[in-house]
């Protein structure tokens, strides 16, 4: 593998700036473009930002790759995967990490995700699927409590729980009748609400080898205790104690293994990234992982606190991917960080923990003012084991100004899950501020509480 490789990155916000923090410090990459990136990703090392270069523009990506000679190209939202960004690239010979569009279906409707675990045996909660909205409505409001779920993409906020009349009729009217989601919403899933605890389990595979990543957990819903409508996500912190190493073998057995038996069998044989959001569901046996919902990237936020975590260069992973060729690649070389556990046989990992605050601009997920003035920033570059990724945000006048609803991702790296909980909240957050500034003040509260009296012994 030569040592001077250009990488292209797609997407623009806070997964997409963590994805180039991680590509850009491996020795093997000279040159990393982003398209079309932010303000604050153009200042990364090795990085140049193609702003007019959007995600959706599949000629001009892969026209950019080609005559720029680009190595590989990793795709950081589903909407360019869904839409087949990558059997374009591959017809072209360019290499890229991703599934296919017939692979990307995962994300790409819910319907298809459900059906084919149906299929293939796959643990999840039971379902319907609608075409219209009265019988839809009808089947909700006796099964109550549900959730309900646009078919296509909705940008993380097509999932709907409810558990009355009023919330399932509003749920319909939005996704089905105003298409509050567009075409998204023209079927949807109506299924059982399960009970228990959220976890997400993410894989490199190409198809055939499968790399755990360390279990995360999300925060979807904006304001604490998870009350409030769901966004984007909120926050995320790993590794999440709900998932034990003998509960992830259970996963890669139950889960992981069969989904990508399932789709070689079915043709479109899965490559990439490779998300299951988990509801972790206890029984008389133990604790049952089923699958929420698959997602065909990496997580935004789980990313961000994974790659402070992440020690092993990952790019040699991400080219063993795009060649098909996972389980030949020899371990990758280990960045001098910290002393590593290793948990794969290609994967090292910071013996610690890491956790992400999402800041917002007020009124997020609805409607809110851009353009508010960024304070603080300078005061925590450079602080060891504390990373910013910039999610919404752009440079005017040398003055950084909020540009979305999320906007930071304050990411932290420490010893344990208190200890970076203690210092994202006591001592980084609150150097950084705006006008009507919003993050939830809970995240990682709950593997506190899980395993308390275990961590409170490691403080």
């Amino acid at each position: 593998m030569k040592d001077q490789m250009k990488v292209l990155v797609i997407g623009s916000g806070g997964r997409e700036d963590a994805l180039v923090t991680l590509i850009s410090r491996s020795p093997l990459v000279s040159r990393v473009y982003c398209a079309s990136g932010n303000d604050r990703i153009g200042q990364r090392p090795k990085t140049h930002c193609l702003p007019k270069l959007k995600a959706d523009d599949l000629w001009g990506l892969r026209g950019f790759a080609k005559s720029n000679k680009v190595d590989l190209t990793v795709v950081g939202p589903e909407a360019p995967l869904v839409a087949g960004i990558v059997d374009g690239f591959e017809a072209m010979g360019l290499k890229i990490v991703g599934p296919t569009k017939e692979a990307a279906q995962l994300e790409g409707s819910k319907v298809f995700a459900k059906e084919f675990m149906a299929r293939n045996g796959i643990p999840t909660a039971d379902f319907m699927v609608f075409d219209d909205p009265e019988r839809a409505t009808k089947y909700a409001i006796a099964n109550l409590p549900c959730v309900i779920k646009a078919d296509g993409l909705a940008a993380g906020k097509g999932v709907i729980p409810c558990k009355t009349e009023e919330e399932v009729v509003t749920a319909i009217k939005r996704i089905m009748i105003d298409k509050e989601f567009k075409e998204s919403g023209n079927k949807v899933v109506v299924e059982e609400f399960l009970v228990g605890e959220e976890a997400t389990f993410m894989v490199l595979t190409d198809g055939w080898t499968a790399i755990p990543l360390l279990a995360t957990q999300d925060h979807k819903p904006v304001y604490d205790n998870d009350e409030g409508p769901n966004t984007g996500g909120m926050g995320a912190y790993a590794p999440a104690p709900v998932v034990t190493p003998e509960l992830a073998k259970v996963i890669m057995k139950t889960i992981v293994e069969p989904t990508l038996d399932g789709m070689r069998k079915e043709g479109r044989p899965y490559r990439g990234i490779l998300y299951v959001g988990l509801m972790i569901v206890p029984t008389p046996e133990g604790p049952k992982p089923m699958v929420l919902e698959f997602n065909v990237r990496f997580g935004d936020p789980e990313l961000q606190p994974l790659v402070l975590l992440l020690q092993s260069d990952i790019v040699p992973v991400l080219v063993a991917i795009a060649d098909g060729k996972l389980g030949e690649e020899d371990k990758p070389s280990s960045l001098p960080f910290a002393d590593a556990r290793v948990t794969d046989e290609k994967v090292q990992w910071f013996d610690g923990a890491a956790i992400c605050v999402v800041m917002t601009s007020g009124g997020y997920p609805g409607s809110y003012e851009p353009g508010k003035e960024i304070k603080g920033l300078d005061k925590v570059a450079g602080m060891e084991g504390v990373e910013v990724f910039h999610a919404g945000t752009r440079l005017e006048n040398e003055l950084w100004k909020t540009n979305s609803g999320r906007v930071l991702g304050v990411t932290v790296r420490g010893k344990n899950i208190p200890t970076v909980i203690d210092r994202a909240y006591q001592e980084v957050i609150p150097q950084i501020t705006w006008e009507k500034v919003h993050y939830r003040q809970d995240i990682g509260r709950k593997a506190l509480t899980r395993h308390g009296i275990q961590i409170r012994m490691g403080l």
